[in-house]
């Protein structure tokens, strides 16, 4: 009983370890954010995308992200304007539903889910004025930031709700888990976990309850051949997020450090050490 309480806190204590020590690789260099905001397209060799040290820092922009994934035939919400200078936005030329995020972040920080004028994540209503002026406070604050106005995509059914995340959690094109969050708000939702082929497995994360059953998407089969195909290039772990929409499976972003390894429950870091080892061993 002592042996394995022991084997769980120490799995659990290596893959936290795992994750903050590639964070400090990633972003303790001075060079770090010039990797990360060097904007790249879906049209640019493979050569280019990797040629530095750690280059899937790349990928942490999400710009270049979604320009990666397409580059590897993944589904992207279609994208009607990126950068800096939102007075040059045409508001009134955009649908009624659409998403505003940054190039930068994390948590669902600075998401925007319009809704006309509510915004689904916060269920506030915003006037041109409050839009711009929060979305230039975050600006200020980063001059490498930049947000992309995009596609709000149906959900399977065709409606414009808070989408659930699929987050899959990968190693060398190598599927270790399925995240998936029902979602009521940025910090809020229910989690069901499951393997590559849908078998329900224990919760992967503390951050959120565990929520009953769900059925696959019906563009399961599409997600999974995608995060496949992306993480064989990736080649180290780094959890893929996607979603299910009317359009089949459209990817969301690359996570290489969710939430600094804090968080994961002991069967989860168990799992993904075993994982990591196996597939992705002596790489960060």
């Amino acid at each position: 009983m002592l042996k394995s309480l022991i084997s769980k806190m120490r799995s659990e204590c290596d893959f936290s370890k795992r994750i903050k020590y590639r964070h400090a690789k990633f972003w303790n260099d001075p060079n770090g954010e010039n990797v990360r905001n060097t904007i790249m397209h879906a049209y640019s060799p493979l050569y280019q995308w990797t040629d530095c040290e750690n280059w899937q820092r790349r990928l942490s922009n999400k710009y270049n992200a979604r320009e990666f994934a397409k580059m590897h035939g993944c589904k992207v919400p279609n994208l009607f304007w990126r950068g800096r200078d939102i007075d040059k936005v045409n508001f009134d030329f955009l649908p009624e539903n659409y998403v505003i995020r940054p190039t930068i972040g994390h948590s669902c920080q600075s998401v925007f889910l319009m809704n006309k004028n509510l915004n689904l994540f916060d269920n506030k209503t915003y006037n041109l004025d409050q839009l711009k002026t929060t979305l230039n406070d975050s600006l200020s604050q980063n001059q490498r930031l930049e947000y992309l106005i995009e596609e709000f995509l149906p959900n399977e059914n065709g409606e414009h709700k808070i989408l659930k995340d699929y987050k899959i959690f990968t190693f060398n094109g190598r599927i270790a888990a399925i995240l998936q969050i029902n979602r009521i708000s940025p910090k809020e939702g229910f989690q069901s976990c499951y393997t590559e082929d849908w078998q329900p497995i224990e919760p992967l994360v503390s951050t959120y309850p565990k929520g009953p059953y769900e059925y696959p998407p019906e563009c399961l089969p599409e997600m999974i051949a995608g995060a496949k195909k992306l993480s064989k290039t990736y080649k180290t772990f780094v959890r893929v997020d996607f979603y299910a929409s009317i359009f089949g499976a459209v990817f969301g972003e690359f996570s290489p450090t969710p939430i600094l390894g804090n968080g994961s429950t002991r069967f989860a870091s168990k799992l993904f050490i075993s994982y990591w080892d196996k597939y992705c061993c002596s790489l960060i």
